[in-house]
């Protein structure tokens, strides 16, 4: 992935305090798996054992989103007792949010739209940041921003895969994360994208196999999407291969 640097010809760091290496440390996390499990949790208790099953699945990214009372409690404690996971926080809206998911732990940030004042406490904070867009106008602010991976949202309702592939052609060291209507049925097709580098969703963590204690069931569903992603790029099927290095 090409990046534009973010410091100035004396090596000082961009105003907004980011870092050059921000979008190259969210493109490793995304090389480790091209699925991103999107999971809404409503008892902090269940997420220990939801990112274990992932982890178990072949995927070691979880994004617990922010739209329940329990997330930040939920990231807090997979991030002490999940290390094998990489935990970041979604549904980000607010700097302030962005701050306190950090401080819980959070490893990088999620957000439905383009926010500047979040991508900038982000590049304060050293953590990677993967804002949401879904018009060229969107892409054009946030490339020059600095921002090479973007969440692309709500991704079947935008355009899909057509408008991936149009937006792709025209910002081209520009990485898409489609998040919105992904599943096993058409996640294959959105990875064999080429402007695609991974796909985020929350089928994997259906609120009934939250709520059962369904882990194995949810270790499933990764496996399957680890399965589909392994076809996507032409290699063997292995959550070694995912969760290696």
């Amino acid at each position: 992935m090409t990046s534009v640097s973010l410091h100035g010809a004396e090596g000082r760091p961009a105003e907004d305090g980011r870092s050059p290496d921000d979008a190259s440390r969210l493109t490793a996390l995304l090389r480790v798996t091209p699925v991103v499990p999107v999971v809404v949790i409503e008892d902090a208790s269940r997420a220990v054992p939801v990112a274990r099953a992932l982890v178990a699945g072949g995927l070691p990214i979880v994004e617990i989103t922010l739209r329940t009372s329990t997330a930040i409690e939920a990231i807090a404690a997979v991030a002490a007792d999940v290390p094998e996971a990489h935990v970041g926080a979604g549904t980000v809206l607010s700097q302030e949010q962005a701050r306190t998911a950090v401080s819980a732990g959070a490893r990088f940030i999620v957000s439905p739209g383009l926010d500047e004042g979040v991508v900038s406490v982000a590049g304060v904070l050293s953590v990677p940041v993967m804002p949401g867009v879904t018009t060229p106008s969107e892409v054009q602010r946030a490339w020059n921003l600095g921002l090479r991976v973007l969440k692309y949202f709500p991704a079947s309702l935008a355009g899909g895969i057509p408008m991936l592939k149009a937006l792709g052609s025209v910002f081209r060291d520009v990485k898409f994360v489609p998040t919105g209507g992904i599943s096993a049925g058409n996640l294959r097709d959105y990875l064999e994208v080429p402007s695609v580098t991974a796909c985020g969703g929350s089928w994997l963590t259906p609120s009934g196999a939250i709520a059962g204690g369904d882990y194995a069931g949810i270790t499933r569903l990764a496996a399957e999407a680890v399965a589909i992603a392994g076809r996507a790029e032409g290699q063997p099927a292995s959550s070694a291969n995912r969760t290696g290095g």
